[in-house]
């Protein structure tokens, strides 16, 4: 490590000796069935927002924590497995995870790491100087992670505990919690979508963009990329860079969508009071994000764009696809597309059953569209299947009384986007979304202890004082 990561380091403990108060405990473990203290907070997922929510939860005073990721150390998140950008989208001055403390900031890493020129001449984040400025940051603050964990059910236990079931390597274990958040980022509530066209073509032949794709292996082939978001472009340009012979990008919209809705609502009002509003304007603000999707920026097209190989199809939504012999046959308004292979960049669909570890409560949770209807010129059933989630991030149950025990149980990832705007995986929504979600988390810790701090309160008999000369009666001389 170098002498000025050393001196950072030191700093970043100064910072937080001297903002820690209130010092005092104020949490005490109830024990398992297994008969050992049970975990404060159970937290599913590393990356980014496991790590800003892990470190919230340690600043007030909430330590008996435990962090899982299902991935190796280092490769939590998309950075450095399906994210095929150069650098990060978000603008450098971004802050996120630090939780608005200077010494934690990335700006504070890179000017250690690279020094302060670096940071002047600094257009964007490189994605690997990201992933590892994470790494440096949950090391720094010493949260406790074990990697290579697999939540595979949850399940309530006795003394109103969540018993989660987890899986590392070829030993299954069984942790106990009061509360768990499940910081899974993208897929942690459905999957991404495979279009319905594409989902009876040959093994081998179709790929999500979150998937491992061999793009070497796709020299000199056709390739097609269904979707039009930054996430399909950076694949269409991953293709083309890898020698693809041609790449075609089919945009179902008339007009691709280059405005980034993200960027209009990064300001503290949208971001901390959104899920203040009513429902009818939650969701008329969210609708609109959504269908308006993520923009891109221009390096992102232009990555495609410099290449002759690279077709982009706008209004040409996919309507069939057969496997022929001369490839994949894509049909769309505009005409006939072969290709060899397929990308689908068409996001992620809410599908809470087919998540293993929500097996025991999937069918209760409450949705959107079991909460809220529309009016007609604003409904949208994609949407609709979003969990509808209390104030505190929790699961709402769709038949009250069936599974209570889902209260304790928060979601933090993109599924919490209808409730809460763009929290659980914006950078740029961690600064104000994630004190919200420990907040609520703390608040369900102490009134569910409310007995034990009325009687610690009543038992309190600390004297800040000694008397030394007794008191005077009324009318006595001194």
């Amino acid at each position: 490590m170098s002498d000025a990561l050393t001196e950072l380091e030191a700093g970043v403990r100064a910072d937080l000796a001297m903002i820690a108060h209130p010092h005092a405990a104020w949490l005490e473990p109830k024990i398992g069935p297994d008969g050992k203290p049970a975990l404060d907070v159970l937290v599913v997922g590393a990356g980014q927002s496991g790590i800003a929510i892990g470190f919230g939860l340690m600043r007030s005073r909430v330590s008996n924590i435990l962090l899982l990721d299902k991935a190796e150390e280092g490769k939590e998140g998309p950075w450095l497995t399906y994210a095929r950008m150069p650098t990060l989208r978000s603008p450098k001055d971004y802050t996120g995870p630090d939780l608005d403390i200077p010494s934690l900031t990335y700006q504070s890493w890179h000017e250690a790491r690279f020094g302060k020129e670096s940071w002047q001449t600094l257009n964007l984040i490189l994605r690997e100087h990201w992933a590892e400025y994470l790494l440096w940051l949950r090391r720094a603050i010493d949260l406790p992670v074990r990697n290579g964990c697999e939540l595979l059910e949850i399940a309530p236990a006795a003394e109103g505990l969540l018993a989660a079931r987890v899986q590392r390597a070829d030993t299954v274990e069984m942790l106990y919690a009061r509360k768990i958040v499940l910081a899974t980022g993208q897929e942690g509530m459905g999957d991404w979508m495979i279009p319905e066209p594409l989902r009876d073509l040959p093994a081998g032949s179709v790929a999500t963009v979150a998937e491992s794709i061999d793009f070497e292996n796709l020299r000199g082939k056709r390739v097609a990329v269904i979707g039009a978001g930054a996430s399909a472009f950076d694949n269409a340009a991953t293709a083309l860079e890898a020698g693809a012979a041609e790449v075609h990008l089919l945009c179902r919209r008339r007009k691709i969508q280059v405005i980034q809705p993200y960027r209009w609502l990064t300001f503290r009002g949208f971001l901390r009071h959104l899920s203040d509003l009513d429902d009818a304007w939650r969701w008329r603000f969210m609708r609109k994000i959504l269908e308006m999707r993520e923009g891109f920026p221009q390096p992102t097209y232009d990555r495609c764009a410099r290449h002759a190989n690279f077709t982009l199809h706008e209004g040409a939504p996919l309507e069939a696809a057969r496997q022929t012999v001369a490839g994949v046959e894509l049909e769309t308004p505009r005409g006939s597309i072969i290709a060899d292979f397929v990308i689908c960049g068409t996001g992620i669909d809410m599908n809470f059953t087919g998540r293993g570890e929500l097996s025991r409560f999937a069918g209760n949770i409450a949705t959107w569209a079991d909460r809220y209807q529309p009016p007609e010129d604003e409904r949208n059933a994609r949407l609709g299947r979003f969990p509808y989630l209390a104030d505190d991030y929790a699961f709402t149950e769709r038949v009250p009384g069936e599974t209570s025990w889902i209260s304790d149980i928060h979601l933090f990832a993109i599924a919490s986007t209808m409730s809460f705007g763009p929290s659980g995986s914006s950078i740029n929504a961690m600064t104000t979304a994630v004190p919200k979600l420990v907040s609520g988390l703390t608040r369900g810790l102490f009134r569910a202890d409310i007995a034990r701090h009325w009687a610690s309160l009543s038992a309190y008999d600390v004297p800040q004082a000694t008397v030394t000369r007794p008191a005077r009666k009324m009318g006595e001389s001194a």
